[in-house]
């Protein structure tokens, strides 16, 4: 829902966007969620000369060391002495070996601005017109966040106890204006930095994986509280909440993720793909797809759309605003809800706000009006005389923990899950040695498409793994509500 679903929108492939937001966490957890929207990004076209010569000025622009193109960057890696880790700049281990876990948990940004790389930004626009797809284009490395798309996309929990919250809720009404309470407070997640940036492109196959510890909850009951083999973290408890994400395609780049909470029977679905286009000094980042939530003891469901996302001032210090009308509907019990995120006019006006009526079945006007940004304070009132029609706080995100998720340490990762794919990448860009993480970002690339011509020369297709695709949309394989209706029928036997 892409800063997505801050669009979580990613100057991807297709593209993407970053989203600034606040910093805020629970006592235990000491790190921020980020929720960045992904930027335009660009499609790695090799046979492209505008590729090409941007990965060129790319590496000359962050190293002092003579120009080379990315081919020959990545062919000679191989042969070039190896750069020894700054143990000033970077977390070393006592073995003197790099610790990407706590890489990755770093969240300190140095906010580069795209006037420290002016030759590279104005080779960039020179290749773009006012209206082009930004889908075949490259964009330089330095403008990289320091993580994948995939992750990007589990910062819809940056609040999971609002969202499990609603499967506590007993009147429908109640749970769709907590439905869109939750949805609202997702887009603020962000990093510390108030610079865009865009996440990596995942690679297609790619996974990202983690859960929530939520304390209120916890149940110390061991025996009711078992790990959930069947789910999508299969040593995780069913008092946590389970995250999993797939890149299911390559060309259209789209992006699959599941969330799950067993105890409460609430599960949350959706798939992205994004279109992005250049709009001058702007970049438009249009996010196709939608999410669902499912309350399984009710076989309700809450299927929300994306805002689109824009990053402006690309050529100064880039920021990101969504804009554009999403609705929120539940087929079975005919609530629903249209909320519109404003754009900033160009003279005056503030940034981030939005503005929500929410509606009861088939009703014409809405019962409940929201207003406020979605980066602070959300005010809301009641229309329709069963409360006091004053505004009240709605939901305020700078007064809220962000409940910080559990990722599996590197070392652990199997090798196609997103941190251990980009940690060279990452590393790199850490040390703010352009030239490593691009030449590590195209190692990782070119592996792709070596695979993709090796599956081409073999007629072979690629088959997802956790998804599938069910006309234009993509379903977790083995659902919470499919493993709960299986489990319902052989109790009866």
């Amino acid at each position: 829902m892409f800063k997505s679903l801050a669009e979580r929108f990613s100057f991807r492939r297709s593209s993407s966007v970053a989203v600034e937001s606040n910093t805020r966490t629970l006592s235990e957890h000491t790190a921020r969620l980020s929720t960045e929207e992904n930027y335009a990004s660009a499609e790695d076209s090799t046979g492209s000369s505008v590729a090409a010569s941007l990965k060129k000025q790319d590496v000359s622009a962050g190293s002092s060391s003579p120009s080379t193109s990315p081919t020959g960057a990545a062919a000679s890696s191989s042969v070039l002495p190896r750069k020894s880790y700054d143990s000033r700049a970077l977390p070393i281990r006592t073995d003197g070996s790099l610790d990407y876990d706590a890489l990755y948990e770093d969240e300190s940004d140095n906010d580069l601005s795209m006037e420290s790389h002016g030759s590279v930004v104005t080779h960039l626009l020179s290749q773009v017109k006012i209206g082009m797809d930004l889908t075949k284009v490259v964009l330089p490395t330095f403008i990289l966040e320091r993580r994948s798309l995939l992750e990007m996309y589990a910062d819809y929990f940056a609040h999971p106890d609002l969202f499990l919250r609603i499967a506590d809720l007993k009147e429908p009404r109640e749970r769709m204006i907590q439905v869109v309470r939750w949805y609202l407070s997702a887009y603020h997640a962000g990093r510390k930095s108030s610079v865009a940036k865009k996440p990596y492109n995942p690679i297609l196959g790619e996974i990202f994986q983690c859960h929530w510890d939520i304390p209120e909850f916890e149940t110390s009951d061991e025996s009711k509280n078992a790990e959930v083999k069947d789910g999508p973290i299969p040593w995780c408890r069913m008092d946590q909440l389970t995250f999993i994400a797939e890149q299911v395609s390559h060309h259209p780049p789209i992006s699959a993720f599941y969330a799950e909470h067993y105890d409460k029977k609430i599960s949350f679905s959706a798939h992205v793909w994004t279109k992005s286009k250049f709009l001058g000094l702007s970049i438009g980042v249009h996010n196709i797809g939608q999410g669902t939530v499912t309350l399984c003891d009710l076989n309700e469901e809450y299927i929300v759309t994306f805002p689109n996302g824009y990053g402006r001032s690309i050529l100064t210090i880039p920021w990101i605003e969504l804009g554009g009308t999403i609705t929120i509907t539940c087929p079975k019990t005919g609530y629903r809800a249209d909320i519109d995120f404003i754009t900033k006019p160009f003279y005056g006006g503030k940034k981030n706000r939005i503005q929500g009526e929410i509606y009861g079945p088939n009703d014409k006007k809405s019962f409940l009006s929201i207003s406020g940004e979605w980066s602070g304070l959300m005010e809301y009132k009641f229309n329709d005389g069963s409360k006091p029609s004053k505004f009240e706080t709605f939901v305020d995100v700078n007064g809220i923990p962000i409940y910080k998720k559990k990722v599996r340490p590197v070392a652990e990762q199997s090798d196609n899950e997103s941190r251990k794919v980009w940690r060279e990448v990452t590393a790199g860009l850490k040390m703010n040695d352009i030239e490593k993480a691009t030449n590590a970002k195209f190692q990782v690339e070119q592996k792709q498409r070596e695979e993709a011509k090796e599956r081409k020369e073999t007629y072979g297709e690629w088959e997802t793994k956790y998804f599938k695709g069910v006309g234009e949309s993509w379903i977790y394989t083995n659902p919470l509500l499919h493993r709960l209706t299986l489990e319902k029928r052989d109790s009866k036997r």
